[in-house]
């Protein structure tokens, strides 16, 4: 081990090499100019009461006009989840309301589908297993009309796997109530709808900030957002929002000075010194672009 001397006390301690934050690296965490909202919603969302998440997402669909399309590509249980969306939706007001079902990848060219995602003005996904929305839709027709819809002001949102999935780099899987190590989350390609972030859900529900640090250490991105149950960020542009009964955590590790990330083998601790955290509730904003909250 590498030593340096304290000239305050004259002990020996363990050398902690700085490192120096590298310039234009992690991409640009944050929307187009031209684009839909995101609504990313940490999972079990209140589909009884006032469902203050669900009405904010038909809100910005279009209120009384908002013509939905709920993506069960998630779920074992197309059926059944469909069904329970249209009957919440319905209930709190929207226009229209329509269940596209991709069980199979060919089923993401059916002209039906595409006609629906063209005539939406909000999507849903459902949850479920997020591996399941990337296998089935990913780089397909329906994967291509979503985006074109995207950047002409389609809503998009997401539940559970449909949060995780929103990112370019997904965790498919991984430990909860665990300390950082490299080989608790596995991660692959997203739907790319807000890259350069992680997001994790069912966050303090299941313990899972150490595998949201693990994800966003191994990634070339510098921001991670882990979701309560019950709770959304919606995003729009360069602001986020926060709804709903929980709260959001948000890691920057832009300005780390020392990680021993390169150093590890899979199953030992990760190290990550000066990483920055922000908790933020209800009605708090975060600006993606300046990586701060919005506090005035």
């Amino acid at each position: 081990m590498v030593t340096t001397r304290d000239e305050s006390t004259g002990l020996e301690q363990p050398f902690v090499e700085s490192i120096e934050p590298e310039e234009n690296v992690a991409p640009q965490p944050q929307l187009s100019q031209t684009h839909g909202q995101l609504v990313i919603i940490g999972g079990a969302e209140d589909k009884e009461g006032e469902c203050k998440i669900l009405r904010e997402f038909i809100r910005r669909s279009g209120g009384l006009q908002a013509r939905l399309v709920v993506m069960t590509v998630a779920t074992g249980l197309p059926g059944e989840v469909g069904e329970q969306y249209i009957k919440v939706f319905e209930r709190l007001g929207a226009g229209e309301v329509r269940v596209v079902d991709t069980a199979r990848r060919e089923d993401a060219s059916d002209p039906k589908a595409l006609e629906a995602i063209d005539q939406a003005t909000g999507v849903f996904f459902t949850g479920g297993n997020q591996a399941r929305i990337t296998e089935y839709l990913k780089d397909t027709d329906l994967d291509a009309a979503l985006h074109r819809r995207f950047a002409e002001g389609l809503v998009i949102a997401g539940t559970s796997a449909g949060a995780a999935m929103m990112p370019d780099e997904m965790i498919v899987e991984g430990e909860s109530e665990t300390n950082p190590r490299v080989e608790v989350v596995h991660m692959d390609r997203g739907m790319g709808f807000l890259p350069g972030v992680v997001v994790d859900q069912h966050f303090a529900q299941r313990g899972r900030l150490g595998r949201l640090l693990s994800a966003v250490a191994q990634q070339p991105v510098v921001l991670g957002f882990g979701i309560d149950e019950d709770t959304a960020i919606a995003v729009n542009g360069n602001e986020i929002e926060v709804i709903g009964e929980g709260a959001i955590t948000v890691i920057d590790v832009a300005n780390i000075t020392h990680s021993n990330l390169s150093e590890l083998l899979r199953d030992e601790p990760l190290a990550l010194c000066n990483a920055k955290l922000h908790i933020l509730p209800h009605g708090y904003r975060f600006d993606l672009e300046k990586r701060s909250p919005i506090l005035e």
